[in-house]
């Protein structure tokens, strides 16, 4: 008996040490030594098309379908009689017997556009599959529970992906969703908060530390200076010096404190595009901060433009 082989596996008795050779066409095995059809009716799991050069190479020939969505009604098994061309595709008044069969039910053509919307903005957005997964799950519960009749489903998609960024922890803007939407930025304000009222849910108020991060990376600045902004914008709104301003002014605001005092200096211009604030808005903040700069900085910061030489405005 020859040793290290699997008399479990098929295999030619006279040699069983001998590689099989697939007749695919014929379905069988054979011993690669004498010839002998060692194993017939073989399924080939390959595919079941060729490939020849004069095909085009996006078609795809796989009759499978796409990937279940089970989002849809149906779970998106449907079938789609294709147009028939014969006399038994018609009835006695000439009209098509399976029409029906052919479209798509209201419900499912409003989710799976809601659904390519809200990829659409994603992509836009650079967002996470985990995002829009949750984004969608999101319109089908409002969708499915027709709280929000009257609105239009790309407010509602828009709003659902500025949640499902909040609950997954990467936080957008307003007027981020909005920069990549066809939706006013009052508006995609105005559904969100009645999908938070619909579903019955809220989430964490956003805070400067949502933002810096990402700002000051699109900025090209320094973790020293990002820990710096963190830091100033941290303090100032512990003392209350900036009240009733918004998080996201108050994160552009401490990055131009914290890059006029570091030797990688950012304009309020270049920081109002990235952060999506007017530069009157961070000129205004940064006045009200910076009378306070010495409490705002941290004590290991190191200064190449001291406090005293810094901006007034």
């Amino acid at each position: 008996m020859s040793r290290g082989v699997d008399f479990t596996q098929v295999h030619c008795n006279e040699h069983p040490e001998a590689p099989l050779v697939e007749d695919y066409r014929a379905g069988d095995q054979i011993c690669s030594e004498c010839g002998l059809v060692v194993g017939d009716r073989v399924i080939d799991v390959g595919s079941e098309w060729r490939t020849f050069s004069n095909e085009k190479a996006g078609a795809d020939p796989s009759r499978v379908g796409g990937a279940e969505n089970p989002l849809l009604n149906g779970s998106d098994l449907t079938t789609i009689i294709g147009g028939g061309r014969g006399m038994a595709a018609f009835d006695e008044f000439g009209n098509a017997k399976y029409q029906s069969r052919k479209a798509i039910s209201s419900g499912d053509r409003a989710l799976m556009n809601a659904f390519k919307e809200i990829n659409q903005m994603a992509d836009r957005l650079h967002l996470s599959k985990t995002i829009v997964d949750r984004a969608n799950n999101l319109f089908k519960m409002i969708h499915d529970g027709k709280t929000l009749k009257g609105r239009s489903n790309d407010a509602i998609a828009s709003a659902c992906l500025c949640l499902a960024c909040r609950q997954e922890g990467v936080p957008r803007t307003f007027k981020e969703i909005c920069a990549v939407s066809k939706i006013s930025k009052k508006e995609i304000g105005r559904v969100f908060k009645l999908i938070l009222s619909a579903l019955n849910t809220s989430v964490e108020l956003i805070t400067t530390g949502d933002f810096m991060s990402r700002f000051c990376s699109n900025l090209g600045l320094p973790n020293s200076v990002q820990r710096a902004a963190t830091a100033i914008a941290r303090t100032a709104s512990d003392l209350d010096i900036v009240p009733g301003r918004s998080p996201l002014s108050v994160a552009a605001a401490a990055i131009y404190m914290a890059s006029q005092a570091s030797e990688v200096k950012r304009s309020q211009k270049e920081i109002g595009d990235v952060a999506g604030v007017a530069d009157v808005t961070i000129r205004q903040v940064y006045r009200l901060m910076y009378p306070r700069a010495v409490e705002l900085f941290p004590k290991d910061f190191v200064f190449a433009t001291p406090i005293s030489e810094l901006p007034v405005a």
